[in-house]
């Protein structure tokens, strides 16, 4: 960035504080307008002919191009591309599992890209490849589009999918909802996280094991001994 005495051009074509073309003017003949308003003369776009220079004080200048490149920078959003790697002979499980975890990108506004392999004779039936491509962009047209038809590079077929946005595509159906308790209460049961108190069996009388209830004898204790004392009834000659 050239401001002042560092412009190099002869003429310039100058615009003033407020946006306006002010015309063509001779190098020296700008520098001075610029003295005039107490402003400085900055080279806006040097390979224009002639050069176009503003102007402006350049501590403001670079303070409005600081802002917008900030600005800029927060709209953009860095996106993150992620592989499926597939196979003419690819089984139906392997496939769902790659399905689940395309859909789980796109959730998260990744980018997916999608490359299936030939190996050997299978180039021979490319239209296996092609119909194994088309059913796994069905499984995840609710979350994402192709941003190209599927098309054979050299022995792959290569597709790039992006996601739809958050307010036309369904909700993760691979995240699990945690935090929420079972049928059982918030005391938990067989889906709460803790198995619910077995109720105690009724005790019987009759039943073993169990404790003997113990009378109290009718007779109270005497004044400093026991009650049933044996030593009570001896009589001493």
């Amino acid at each position: 960035m050239r401001v002042n005495g560092k412009i190099r051009a002869r003429e310039v074509r100058v615009i003033g504080a407020d946006g306006k073309q002010l015309g063509v003017f001779q190098l020296n003949d700008a520098l001075t307008l610029a003295r005039q308003h107490g402003v400085d003369l900055v080279e806006i776009s040097p390979n224009a002919v002639p050069p176009v220079c503003r102007l402006v004080e350049i501590g403001k200048f670079r303070y409005e191009l600081a802002k917008k490149e900030k600005e800029s920078k927060k709209n953009q959003h860095a996106s993150t591309v992620k592989e499926v790697q597939l196979s003419p002979r690819i089984d139906p499980h392997d496939l769902a599992i790659k399905v689940k975890n395309a859909v789980s990108f796109l959730c998260e506004d990744m980018k997916v890209k999608v490359a299936l392999k030939f190996r050997g004779r299978e180039m021979a039936h490319t239209e296996i490849g092609f119909e194994v491509v088309t059913k796994f962009l069905g499984e995840i047209a609710a979350f994402g589009h192709p941003d190209f038809q599927p098309k054979l590079v050299g022995r792959a077929i290569n597709l790039m999918i992006s996601p739809l946005p958050r307010a036309k595509r369904p909700k993760n159906p691979n995240q699990p909802e945690g935090g929420e308790s079972g049928p059982g209460g918030p005391e938990g049961g067989p889906e709460g996280g803790q198995a619910a108190p077995k109720p105690k069996p009724p005790v019987s009388p009759s039943a073993p094991n169990q404790p003997v209830k113990i009378e109290k004898p009718d007779s109270e204790p005497t004044a400093g001994g026991f009650a049933n004392n044996p030593f009570t009834k001896l009589e001493v000659k």
